[in-house]
């Protein structure tokens, strides 16, 4: 039987839990009874932990703060909260039984980099039709062909109390993101000095997955469809790239096409997947790296270390403040940590290496994984000589009009580098529009081509 694991003994736990997994083993019916009772509807623990610092759920956010009104940008529901203290690399061993590996490397690495830590808010929420449907796929998701893929779920979390690796990697992956959205956004790539040129993006998304209605003969192996455009610099403006997200990614990879401008073509793009650069991130990010971590599992053994209190991005209304500016938060080495919210939360934590016969510039990949929301909110990545290489942060927040949890930017820092990549950045334009009317005749190539000669 699987189930919340207590830390202590959790090695030889998660070992035989694990292999039950892999062989399709579905929750009991006694299991998924604990989702709304002493675990949250998606999974997480209800109760705060013993000292008080991270409190119980009591729903997450279910209502915008007063004075919101949709398409306005989202307003703090927790502005008034004061710093309760700072993390620098002055006091950071204080602090660093729950500090990831890689946050511990940007405080002894950049005497400008900071935690200012924040009291704890269990803001997560989902519809409630979300939560309905995670308890029934619970009953019945399997994962097929060691991991590669999950059958029989829909719409909900495929494995709220997860036994294995893979099956927290495969709740990010299939996590509510609301049904559709699209946004404009800008991307940087500041040098070591802090040189930049600001790089911006439209992009559309269908969840498929999350669909009212969806079937899975409807789903066709498909979780998701992509499109993202860029609008400046004139050099690139114009390349757009088309990608229908495939569920099992070993039996069928994605399909992904590109549009030229130059050329006024749309061609097939076997390679965005995996390791391959990410769209004019000057190789600062992987096409995986994209939404904390996307695509086939297939490359890595997963291996669940369980649950831990952490501090981590959470709540960054801060950062997506409309009264900011690009300016004001792209600075050298890292992005300015005075706006950023850093609280304490529990995180599955996820050691993801790297098959003895595969490839990917990433030997080693720890994941730390929201238990309320099953976003992605860190990662600590590895090279081939098993030195700590990158440090990725997923700021995350409530786009409580849906209700959803999802990042409003992510950054990922190459320590060797000294340079770092920021994408999703809307605080000089339109953040996530979940109202727009979109259908997969919108993603579908000719559709691209027709768009791109406009």
């Amino acid at each position: 039987m699987r189930g919340t694991i207590p830390l202590k003994g959790l090695g030889v736990a998660l070992v035989l839990l694990g292999v039950a997994a892999l062989v399709g083993a579905e929750l009991p019916p006694q299991e998924i009874a604990r989702l709304g009772g002493d675990l949250t509807p998606l999974g997480g623990e209800l109760a705060g932990n013993k000292e008080g610092t991270i409190p119980a759920w009591n729903g997450g956010i279910t209502t915008p703060p007063a004075g919101y009104q949709p398409g306005m940008r989202h307003l703090d529901p927790f502005a008034s909260d004061a710093v309760l203290f700072t993390i620098t690399g002055s006091n950071v061993a204080q602090y660093a039984d729950k500090l990831t590996e890689g946050h511990k490397a940007l405080l002894k690495t950049y005497a400008t980099f900071k935690m200012h830590v924040y009291p704890s808010h269990r803001s997560a929420s989902a519809p409630t039709w979300i939560y309905e449907a995670t308890k029934k796929t619970a009953a019945t998701a399997k994962l097929e062909e060691n991991g590669n893929g999950v059958i029989d779920a829909l719409n909900g979390i495929p494995f709220p109390i997860p036994g294995s690796g893979v099956e927290v990697i495969w709740n990010h992956l299939l996590r509510f993101r609301g049904e559709g959205a699209a946004r404009q956004f800008v991307q940087a790539a500041p040098t070591r000095g802090g040189q930049y040129t600001l790089v911006e993006f439209k992009e559309d998304f269908l969840g498929l997955y999350s669909q009212r209605g969806m079937n899975e003969e409807k789903l066709r192996n498909r979780i998701l469809l992509f499109k993202q455009t860029v609008l400046a610099p004139a050099r690139l403006a114009g390349g757009i790239l088309l990608v229908h997200e495939t569920l099992n990614q070993v039996r069928q990879a994605r399909d992904a096409w590109l549009y030229n401008p130059g050329q006024r073509r749309v061609r097939r793009a076997p390679n965005v997947a995996y390791d391959n650069p990410g769209t004019a991130s000057d190789g600062m990010r992987t096409s995986d790296n994209l939404d904390m971590f996307n695509g086939a599992v297939d490359r890595y053994d997963w291996k669940l270390v369980g649950k831990r209190e952490m501090y981590v991005p959470y709540n960054a209304y801060k950062l997506h403040s409309g009264a900011l500016k690009y300016k004001d938060i792209i600075t050298p080495l890292h992005i300015n940590p005075e706006h950023l919210r850093y609280e304490l939360h529990r995180v599955w934590v996820v050691d993801a290496n790297l098959k003895g016969d595969a490839r990917h510039i990433y030997k080693r990949r720890t994941f730390y994984v929201d238990e309320d929301s099953w976003q992605i909110l860190a990662v600590d990545l590895y090279d081939n000589r098993d030195q700590l290489w990158r440090v990725s942060e997923g700021h995350a927040i409530n786009y409580y009009e849906v209700p959803t949890v999802w990042i409003t930017a992510e950054t990922h820092t190459d320590l060797q580098a000294g340079r770092y990549l920021v994408y999703g950045l809307s605080n000089e334009t339109i953040p996530f529009d979940f109202t727009v009317k979109l259908t997969e005749g919108d993603f579908a190539p000719d559709a691209l081509r027709r768009e791109g000669v406009r």
